[in-house]
């Protein structure tokens, strides 16, 4: 399937690694412009010269505006067509005694900054008459998860506001939809493993195994193969898919 994406300039946060980068390589190599970015400046740069046409930026936005991002990718690749919205997850833990400071905290990153990005692209694509707005969320937006509160929180705020958005900007030619993993063979995962395994006295393995085995797939996902529904989702042939939430979960979440 040819995804029409040859030309198009894509923005990627947190693309230096995990899932990030693979939906950042996944548009790159269907010929699409992409701006990788994270807070390492020198590893977005060091991955962008190993895809065709892109460019990386360091960014931190918990501490930079999001203006200057914007700027810095259109004069790399152009005004953005694509947006793929994307955060580190908080810190793990329960909701007994959680501090109101996390909670800003978490919001702060996982929902205000995402807003404000958003904004500052979307008159350019709503005028242009084409943008796809994807955000890459967990499926605790749809089961909240045990130990994660604080992203459960953000994320379902997150949630909420692409929903909305999504029915007012969907004659303008702007899709807007959320893209929810599961359990993916990154960093993230083994860092959750690793803080469970710690609390409940088990090796990394037994983790890891007890989790696999709660996956109808029976494995965690290769980060390619999220990539490759991002890619989808971001491109022409999904123009009249938008306010969805896509789960990437290999059968984990048991509902529709």
């Amino acid at each position: 399937m040819d995804l029409r994406l040859t030309g198009r300039r894509a923005l990627v946060l947190g693309s230096t690694g995990g899932l990030g980068l693979a939906v950042a390589t996944a548009l790159a190599h269907e010929d699409a412009r992409v701006v990788l970015c994270g807070r390492r400046g020198e590893r977005a740069r060091e991955l962008a010269a190993d895809l065709p046409g892109a460019a990386g930026l360091a960014v931190d936005l918990t501490r930079d505006g999001v203006d200057g991002l914007v700027a810095d990718a259109e004069a790399a690749v152009g005004p953005l067509d694509i947006v793929v919205l994307n955060s580190g997850g908080p810190p793990p833990g329960g909701a007994v005694g959680l501090s109101t400071d996390a909670v800003r905290a978490a919001v702060e990153t996982l929902l205000l900054r995402q807003v404000e990005l958003v904004a500052a692209v979307l008159p350019g694509m709503r005028s242009r008459g084409w943008g796809r707005i994807l955000a890459i969320g967990s499926s605790g937006v749809q089961a909240p998860l045990p130990g994660l509160v604080l992203s459960n929180i953000g994320r379902a705020g997150l949630a909420g506001y692409l929903k909305t958005l999504a029915s007012e900007v969907a004659a303008d030619g702007v899709t807007v939809n959320m893209l929810l993993p599961g359990r993916f063979d990154t960093d993230r995962s083994t860092a959750i493993d690793g803080g469970r395994a710690e609390r409940e006295g088990m090796s990394l393995e037994e983790v890891r195994d007890e989790s696999q085995r709660s996956i109808p797939v029976g494995r965690y996902g290769d980060p390619a193969e999220f990539g490759a529904v991002a890619a989808f989702l971001c491109s022409g042939p999904a123009s009249y898919l938008t306010g969805e939430q896509v789960r990437c979960d290999g059968g984990y979440v048991a509902s529709y």
